[in-house]
């Protein structure tokens, strides 16, 4: 006969909580250590205290950027526009791009999964992982200045996102369907369309507009680096230090993005 398990005693189990305790705390501590030494090495160390100066400076400085350059805003409409379109176009670009993505990504539909999957999988990290900036000075170098650097970044940067989202949305299908069109002698083809599209268009359409949304903030910027746009328009104006007119573009872009709120919350409540 096999000796059976001793029961733990009240003792024990009181010094097992403690224990757990005691580990917890020790966990919590070496995270707080870590906070407090990542502030002293990269906030407290290698800030330049001097030349932050006084409140007085720095509420000298704030305050060069108050005011809006009222000329500047019959200007604006263009940059504005193109803003826009190239938010609208780079995710449009971006969605059809990863199209296959999504099919190779989707663990429970890649047609070959010692290849595929992992092909998908490296591109939508190496997708997400680069930052929209760096997309554009990529584009910028191969296509030259203007928005289509701008669109050909966005796309880039988009496409990760929406594949990944979308292929884990795939894999999370309820199989039920998908059996049941097999079952009926229905086609890989069939099984997409019919069992595992309209489980997950919704959700695509949700992420899909989602993004959409954040690439109007992206866009807004890539002009810093040359791709067009009202980041075009505040690089130009920072170079000149025209601060009111630096203020009148951070206006624009803002109303840009409220704009871009109000359509992504409609077109949610129509589309899904």
């Amino acid at each position: 006969m096999q000796d059976q398990a001793t029961p733990l005693t009240l003792d024990d189990v009181i010094r097992l909580r403690r224990w757990k305790k005691g580990v917890q705390f020790g966990i919590f501590a070496v995270l707080i250590g870590l906070v407090l030494w990542s502030v002293q090495a990269t906030v407290i160390d290698d800030t330049d205290w001097q030349r932050i100066g006084t409140l007085a400076d720095i509420g000298e400085s704030v305050g060069h950027f108050i005011g809006i350059d009222f000329a500047l805003i019959p200007s604006l409409l263009g940059p504005t526009i193109e803003t826009f379109m190239i938010a609208c176009i780079g995710t449009l670009l971006g969605l059809v791009f990863c199209i296959p993505m999504i099919w190779f990504g989707a663990l429970n539909v890649t047609p070959f999964k010692p290849v595929t999957y992992p092909i998908a999988r490296v591109a939508m990290t190496l997708s997400r992982s680069i930052h929209e900036i760096v997309w554009a000075l990529i584009f910028v170098s191969a296509v030259g200045l203007g928005a289509f650097a701008g669109i050909l970044a966005i796309a880039a940067r988009s496409l990760g996102f929406i594949a990944k989202m979308s292929a884990e949305a795939i894999e999370n299908i309820d199989h039920r369907p998908v059996e049941a069109i097999r079952a009926m002698g229905g086609s890989n083809l069939q099984v997409m369309i019919y069992a595992i599209l309209p489980q997950v268009l919704p959700v695509i359409l949700g992420i899909v507009i989602f993004e959409w949304e954040i690439n109007i903030r992206r866009s807004s910027v890539l002009g810093l680096v040359g791709a067009g746009g009202l980041g075009l328009v505040f690089f130009r104006q920072m170079n000149t230090f025209n601060y009111p007119g630096v203020t009148t573009v951070i206006i624009a872009i803002l109303m840009l993005i409220l704009i871009g709120e109000v359509v992504s919350h409609y077109s949610r409540k129509a589309l899904i």
